[in-house]
């Protein structure tokens, strides 16, 4: 038998070596620094109602509306064309008159809105059942077997030594954010100036927006009842996802997820819905109903763009699944309001101190909740039918321009977004939002104390100047 040479060995060595290297490097790839979020942008997204494949599914629900209509009277046309036909939540209708552009380029001057609730002239509280399910994220290898790592000082460079050289298993859990999640004040009663009694925040904000409408109508209240339900999964396959683990060496600091993957996995892909998706599961089994506004919590997971980690970070939207009806609901579309929403670990995007000269600081715990939960009581239906909450174009003091009622998004970029309020011992971040006025482009306003902005009043204290299409020369 021939013998290896010690040269033959050492090369032997340094090839099994490289090979080690090379699959650590394999296996590290989508590990990121727990600082890795430290100064980046959070910024809004909107996402199709019913989700990546509302096309297809508007096309099953205008063939399966044309079919009902020949076997079961109705007078509800395709909802794209008329909300009011919509089995959803209680909403109701007004309008405002200011001239601007629309977003096909023609002039107009009535914008008409939708909001969650009753009108303020009921004098009566609209109470939601608010149901909260936690989504575990389980990531998984290319093969879709469960993924584990060893700690090291590579995919874990800020982890204390006793961490490194364990075994970890790539799987993230909400359970420890839950109960404060629950206890925050989108969902707990806070004093607040709109309000003659302890209330919630979204409540004390749409009461400041209508300014003396809530004083005259004290009874007026727009309240969420939460439930929490089983929770769920969200499998993601290696390579549609990136991570980064606690100093102790635990899953997750935080999770980055693809965004367009994040869709496929929460929309039901087709109609009638099955258990194949986070949303399809819950209306299958009945967590989500069309009368709900809907949470669907995520331990600190935020989306990129483009294939590109540094093109984040999105820390949640609302929008709302469609499904058809059928002769039980008088053939009308079912409409479920939900929202994604990630809870935010202090000191991921910046100082946790919330220093008064960076914008990010304060974004943590539920400021992506309180956003997108005063985005749905504004902008219930985001724009669907081209009509109600598409307002005339406005521009942000900080740059941003859109056409539409999303009071988050105006006060997300901009000095001191959030508002701090604290339940029991805890200090709680949720954000302060644009207020309708602000979108009618009313001087002065008519909301409380004249403001643009609550609970913090000082944010935005001026209109938008009139703009042009899409805010041309900007």
């Amino acid at each position: 038998m021939k013998k290896f040479t010690p040269c033959f060995l050492f090369v032997m060595l340094l090839s099994v070596t490289a090979f080690a290297q090379n699959a650590q490097k394999t296996q590290d790839k989508d590990a990121l620094p727990n600082n890795f979020l430290t100064g980046k942008h959070v910024r809004f997204s909107r996402i199709a109602p019913g989700g990546p494949n509302a096309a297809k599914k508007n096309m099953l629900n205008a063939a399966s509306l044309a079919l009902n209509a020949t076997t079961t009277s109705t007078s509800c046309p395709p909802q794209s064309t008329k909300l009011a036909c919509a089995d959803t939540i209680t909403n109701n209708n007004n309008f405002f008159k200011e001239q601007g552009v629309y977003f096909d380029g023609t002039s107009r001057s009535i914008w008409q809105f939708s909001f969650v609730g009753k009108p303020p002239a009921s004098n009566t509280s609209t109470v939601f059942n608010a149901p909260v399910i936690p989504i575990t994220i389980n990531m998984l290898n290319a093969d879709g077997t469960p993924r584990s790592i060893v700690t090291n000082s590579t995919n874990c460079p800020r982890c204390v030594p006793s961490a490194l050289g364990k075994t970890v298993r790539l799987i993230s859990r909400p359970q420890q954010f839950v109960q404060p999640f629950l206890n925050s004040p989108v969902f707990k009663p806070s004093t607040f100036s709109s309000s003659p009694v302890p209330t919630q925040i979204t409540d004390a904000e749409m009461r400041a927006e209508v300014g003396a409408r809530a004083t005259e109508h004290s009874g007026w209240h727009t309240l969420l009842a939460p439930s929490l339900k089983a929770g769920q999964t969200m499998a993601l396959i290696e390579g549609t996802y990136f991570f980064a683990l606690n100093s102790d060496g635990s899953c997750c600091a935080f999770v980055l997820v693809d965004s367009n993957v994040f869709g496929n996995e929460l929309f039901p892909p087709a109609a009638p819905p099955d258990n194949s998706t986070v949303i399809g599961q819950a209306e299958v089994s009945g967590s989500m109903t069309t009368q709900d506004i809907s949470t669907l919590l995520f331990p600190n997971t935020y989306l990129y763009d483009n294939g590109n980690p540094n093109d984040c970070c999105v820390l949640g939207f609302h929008s709302f699944d469609f499904e058809p009806g059928d002769a039980s609901n008088g053939n009308r579309t079912r409409f479920y309001v939900m929202n994604y929403s990630s809870w935010i670990s202090p000191g991921l995007f910046a100082d946790p101190n919330c220093a008064t000269k960076d914008p990010e600081n304060c974004f943590q715990d539920v400021t992506a909740h309180s956003h997108e939960i005063a985005e749905i009581f504004n902008d219930p239906f985001v724009g669907y039918d081209g009509v109600h909450n598409i307002t005339p174009f406005w521009l942000n003091p900080a740059g941003q321009c859109q056409d539409i009622m999303e009071v988050g998004d105006v006060i997300e970029d901009l000095p001191n977004p959030t508002f701090p309020v604290t339940i029991g011992k805890t200090a709680y971040h949720p954000q302060t939002e644009a207020l309708l006025p602000w979108f009618e482009f009313q001087s002065p306003s008519t909301a409380l104390h004249n403001a643009y902005s609550y609970p913090n009043e000082t944010v935005l204290t001026a209109l938008s100047a009139p703009q042009p299409l899409n805010c041309a020369g900007k």
